[in-house]
């Protein structure tokens, strides 16, 4: 794979004296109150911090789903802020990919239809988009599970199919919003090994916010928030030794 380093000698994500309101007038409330952070492209960065602190705004916000009220924020060498809200949409499509806590996988789908979502979206025809979904589920071990509906599949087996979909389209940066916190520790950890061999490399970045304590050990570099600031940036320590697909049912 070759790799585009002229890009990557700057972060992936920049945000400078980034804030955000909701509402207005009396009612209005600021949830971000300035944040200033750098995202390194290689590394798994871990926003933690404690229940509505601004984690999961600031992640929206890195993400194009919602407008910073102020500041700016650059995602992959592009100023969010200037984007259309057509343009907004496309550059997700191409270059973000999405792991949720609840999976979001659409019932009536396959395994494989659900991790071939991002790529149907984009216009490939379906029978190349699941046939990529699947080479990506089962380097994940799901390949005897590629025909099953998500109610057939366990919480790690659905966490791995929602891993895929966020992959599939081989994006630049990829965010996830508490994607253990419904999982016990071990299918947890299984998981977090899974994101850091599949989604950690030189020309990505990837952001994961969290409150579980449990899955430092798998970051990079750790960025706390506080009511709506960062508050401290940390390199964390080495990663454990990886084992894949261990203890993942």
């Amino acid at each position: 794979m070759t790799y585009n380093l002229q890009t990557m000698t700057h972060p992936a994500v920049v945000c400078r004296r980034v804030t955000k309101d909701f509402g207005a007038g009396d009612n209005q409330v600021r949830v971000l109150r300035g944040v200033d952070l750098d995202v390194p492209f290689g590394e798994m960065t871990l926003l933690v911090g404690p229940s509505g602190c601004g984690k999961t705004t600031l992640l929206s916000v890195v993400a194009g789903l919602l407008n910073a009220s102020s500041g700016e924020v650059t995602v992959l060498g592009e100023n969010a802020g200037r984007m259309s809200g057509g343009e907004a949409v496309q550059f997700r499509r191409r270059n973000i990919g999405f792991v949720f806590q609840q999976y979001n996988l659409l019932p009536a789908l396959t395994a494989a239809e659900n991790a071939a979502v991002p790529l149907l979206a984009a216009g490939v025809p379906k029978k190349q988009a699941v046939a990529a979904a699947s080479e990506l589920l089962s380097q994940l071990g799901l390949g005897e599970r590629l025909h099953a509906l998500p109610s057939q599949l366990s919480g790690g087996q659905q966490q791995r199919v929602a891993l895929a979909r966020a992959l599939v389209h081989e994006p630049r940066l990829v965010v996830c919003d508490e994607p253990t916190s419904a999982l016990d520790h071990e299918t947890g950890n299984a998981v977090m090994e899974l994101l850091t061999n599949v989604a950690v490399r030189p020309d990505r970045a990837v952001i994961v916010v969290t409150h579980d304590s449990r899955i430092f050990e798998f970051a990079d570099r750790i960025a706390h928030m506080d009511d709506g600031r960062i508050v401290q940036t940390r390199d964390a320590e080495s990663r454990p030794a990886q084992s894949i697909f261990a203890g993942v049912n």
